[in-house]
């Protein structure tokens, strides 16, 4: 049976440092504030909003929801991100993703304040992490799987690596970090011709397209280790990985669970850099 790497052991660790953080701010009269804007009421950004609002609550930082309908419109949204922009009272904002097919995604990220995208979704902060100069925000996911593998001390300098899925969202910057790191990456997408082949290669395999179950017994080997970041909603209304759990956990050496993995620390890196923009932008 494979070692879990629980994201809620790696959380806890951060969120001792973090609170430590928050008072040291509260003691010169400042508040970290947190503002999520979703649109509609999808089950996974409804569970993980009210996640990232706990993980805040413990530390010390300010939330406020900005929940818009599901015919909400580009117009609406963007009137939304730059009433935010225009709070000094909010240090960060999380914007749930993907939007709507009709909305245009680059222009919608650009509308955000890059000191408040404490999520990473601006050219701004992508451009630092594609460039590693370091401006901006890393994308809350991607630094969590790293934060797990740091924390259970696997290796990953000259590791292979499979991404499957090649989002902006995760896919692609997970994938820049593994590079950072020296380690050899391939990132699977829609077009892959034998995801399969890719996966039996890899010694760690990062599972980031958004379909439950995706990833297979068939498809892993002993020794592996699976990062899961899938978050999708079962008929049953919980929530599964894009692992095959129950299958691919008895052949591979370590992996994620989910709920409990991944999403675990993406809320207290979320919180941690809510903390490093309150700080920049209240520095004098």
């Amino acid at each position: 049976m494979a070692q879990i790497l629980s994201g809620k052991e790696v959380a806890a660790q951060l969120t001792a440092h973090l609170t430590e953080e928050v008072e040291k701010l509260k003691q010169q009269g400042i508040v970290p504030k947190l503002a999520l804007v979703r649109i509609g009421e999808h089950l996974s950004d409804v569970r993980y909003e009210k996640s990232a609002k706990n993980r805040c609550a413990k530390i010390g930082i300010a939330t406020e929801s900005y929940v818009l309908p599901p015919e909400a419109s580009q117009d609406q949204l963007v009137a939304v991100i730059r009433q935010i922009n225009n709070d000094a009272s909010i240090h960060g904002c999380l914007i749930f993703r993907p939007f709507p097919p009709s909305f245009d995604d680059a222009y919608v990220r650009s509308c955000l304040d890059p000191r408040k995208d404490v999520d990473g979704i601006t050219d701004t902060s992508l451009s630092g992490l594609f460039t590693g100069s370091f401006t901006g925000f890393t994308p809350c996911t991607t630094a969590a799987c790293m934060h797990i593998l740091d924390t259970y001390r696997i290796p990953v300098t000259g590791k292979d690596v499979v991404v499957i899925g090649a989002s902006l969202v995760i896919g692609r910057p997970v994938a820049m970090e593994f590079l950072k790191r020296e380690a050899t990456v391939s990132i699977c997408h829609i077009k892959t011709k034998d995801v399969k082949h890719y996966c039996q290669q890899a010694d760690i395999i990062v599972a980031a397209a958004g379909h439950a179950g995706l990833v297979t017994r068939d498809m892993v080997k002993p020794g592996q280790v699976i990062i899961d970041v899938g978050i999708n909603a079962t008929p049953q209304g919980t929530l599964c990985g894009d692992v095959d759990f129950a299958a691919v956990s008895p052949v591979v050496a370590a992996i994620t669970p989910v709920p409990g993995g991944v999403g675990s620390v993406t809320t207290s890196v979320l919180a941690s850099h809510v903390i490093r923009a309150a700080q920049l932008q209240t520095q004098k």
